[in-house]
């Protein structure tokens, strides 16, 4: 996959990237942002648009595994990166750890910000499988949710570190 991206004379890039896992090859006018590209032009709709200035983690969703606010994040900047959607996280009809645990704690109520949330739990427990009640509130500190209080989202979280470590053995 090619890392360099062109603006043409037109106004518009040319752009290729893998989304959820599938490569994806497009021509976009150069200031789409992230949140637009995928949501317009790939129809994917889980990301949502909110404050349109990187403050509430509705539109999370993660760049080479690294949580970004697509509403601020050009779509070129995604040129050759891996960008994972909440679609993305189920795996043959069955959700992910994470998106389950947050079913199974209750932590799911409007659902306006769980995928922001979710996607972000998603690479909190990558860097850090057994993160206490402290370090989840700090990384999550980014995503606001204005239904829960945070409690069930915190135990969401922690449930799905327990689970993922249980599966992989304790590690």
């Amino acid at each position: 996959m090619t890392t360099t991206t062109r603006m043409t004379e037109t106004g518009t890039i040319t752009i290729d990237a893998t989304v959820n896992g599938r490569p994806v090859h497009a021509t976009i006018a150069a200031q789409t942002t992230l949140l637009d590209f995928v949501r317009e032009e790939l129809g994917l709709r889980g990301a949502k648009r909110s404050c349109d200035v990187q403050v509430c983690g509705a539109c999370t969703m993660l760049l080479d595994g690294t949580p970004v606010s697509s509403c601020c994040t050009l779509a070129w900047e995604a040129q050759g990166k891996a960008i994972t959607t909440i679609e993305g996280l189920s795996a043959h009809g069955s959700l992910d750890p994470i998106q389950q645990a947050f079913v199974d704690t209750g932590a799911v109520q409007c659902g306006f910000c769980t995928s922001g949330m979710v996607l972000t739990a998603k690479s909190l427990l990558a860097d850090n499988p057994s993160p206490s009640r402290d370090d989840i509130t700090a990384y999550m500190s980014g995503n606001l949710c204005r239904c829960t209080g945070y409690w069930r989202i915190i135990d969401a979280i922690q449930l799905a570190g327990e689970r993922m470590r249980d599966k992989d053995g304790g590690s």
